[in-house]
């Protein structure tokens, strides 16, 4: 009895371990019911697009993708071998740890899985190509908010699904191109397969919710892909389903890469004698605005860390850049221009 609590114990931990652990399905962008050939799929699209041997730009990003590349690696090491993948999706990472502590499989360096798919950047065997339905590209529209703070929706999915029925297959099928409406603002194109002389193969088509998720930061063509969610093919395999983040314009803020840009009206005292005061930012904080002597039209104040997220190195932030524009008065009286005179300032 002691030791069957021991082990109800142990495996509770094991449980809440893995909640602050790396999600390795997450990692490699596919569901969890993925079979084997979407995760080869998606771990070989990941893998070239972050090998460090094609990754440009500042130390820091060739650190963060070299990072990535040994996590999409293992992630995949360990959900490809059914023996690691059912410890790991009742364990986590821990359990994978205890089991390999007791002697448990080794595995392949990220390097060697890289070589081992795609034989090094120098050459190796080329897979067959496989025969994929068409890719479905959706775009999605966004507030600058949304992309400020991030944000989580869900799409209802129009999609053609095979199904088998009886009868003889005599294939002969055309495509045809379709419009359907998603959502307020988002449409899709796709094509179906009329196959009126395949009584064995029927297509229908069916709904099905996809949560989407935009990390703060997202930029305007940002791609965010569902492997095999798109139009599916006889005697191939499914497409994938493309969004596109589309930023719709922002009255108040602009934004030029990681930066924010706002224009700011002050009145003519404001602008001769100093003010403070706040700014409404995309999430409803305040940002503090204040000058001690005079401000010109057009001069500029950059406010550090308040600009959009950086996507994949949070915390850090751009910066916001405040213009400002001064509003005159329509018109003076004799007695305010004799004062004005009287202050000399055309000397």
């Amino acid at each position: 009895m002691r030791w069957a609590v021991l082990l109800l114990v142990l495996a509770l931990v094991l449980r809440a371990d893995r909640v602050l652990a790396k999600d390795y399905y997450e990692l490699l962008q596919v569901p969890k019911g993925a079979n084997d050939a979407q995760l080869k799929r998606a771990y070989r699209k990941l893998a070239l697009q972050y090998h460090p041997d094609k990754v440009t730009g500042s130390e820091e990003e060739k650190k963060a993708a070299s990072q990535k590349f040994a996590d999409i690696n293992h992630a995949y090491e360990v959900l490809s071998d059914a023996e690691k993948r059912k410890i790991y999706d009742q364990y986590g990472e821990e359990g994978l740890k205890q089991h390999q502590q007791q002697g448990g499989g080794g595995g392949h360096g990220g390097n060697d899985m890289f070589n081992f798919f795609f034989g090094g950047f120098g050459g190796g065997q080329q897979e067959e190509e496989v025969r994929k339905g068409h890719t479905i590209y959706v775009d999605l529209y966004l507030t600058l908010r949304d992309l400020y703070v991030g944000k989580e929706m869900t799409v209802v999915r129009d999609k053609a699904v095979i199904k088998e029925t009886s009868g003889t297959r005599k294939c002969n099928c055309k495509m045809k191109l379709m419009t359907r409406q998603l959502g307020p603002g988002m449409f899709q194109q796709f094509q179906t397969q009329e196959c009126g002389t395949c009584p064995a193969i029927k297509l229908e088509r069916e709904q099905e919710p996809i949560t989407v998720h935009v990390e703060p930061g997202a930029t305007e063509g940002q791609q965010i892909t569902f492997f095999e969610e798109g139009e599916p093919l006889v005697d191939g395999e499914p497409g994938d389903l493309v969004f596109v983040v589309r930023q719709a314009p922002n009255t108040l803020f602009e934004r030029r890469g990681h930066d924010l840009m706002h224009n700011f009206t002050i009145t003519l005292t404001q602008a001769l004698v100093g003010f403070s005061t706040t700014l409404e930012h995309l999430d409803g904080h305040k940002v503090t605005l204040a000058s001690g002597g005079v401000t010109r039209p057009g001069d500029w104040h950059q406010i550090k860390g308040e600009g959009m997220p950086i996507l994949g190195q949070e915390p850090k932030r751009g910066d916001l850049w405040v213009q400002y524009t001064i509003s005159f008065p329509p018109a003076l009286n004799e007695a305010q221009k004799e004062t004005i005179r009287k202050m000399g300032w055309d000397r």
